[in-house]
């Protein structure tokens, strides 16, 4: 099915998108999907694992321990 299809096929479709979308919205368009490509490859690239990575191990760690205290004033 997809083996017709010819540069001019691609230039209608290109311009129905236009028609469609507004010149001024196409790059907003284009910037969106590409953000969604380079998500989806990351996530496609990492391991699956149920762990929480080293790093965050971490700063779970140092988040737990409190603040130093504060000493009362003298005259209190």
């Amino acid at each position: 099915m997809l083996q017709n299809l010819t540069g001019w096929h691609a230039l209608v479709v290109l311009a129905i998108v236009v028609l469609v979308f507004g010149a001024a919205k196409l790059p907003a368009l284009a910037r969106s999907v590409g953000q969604s490509v380079r998500i989806l490859r990351t996530e496609a690239a990492e391991p699956s694992t149920d762990e929480p990575p080293a790093d965050a191990l971490v700063h779970a760690d140092s988040a737990s321990v409190s603040p130093p205290s504060v000493p009362d004033p003298p005259g209190r």
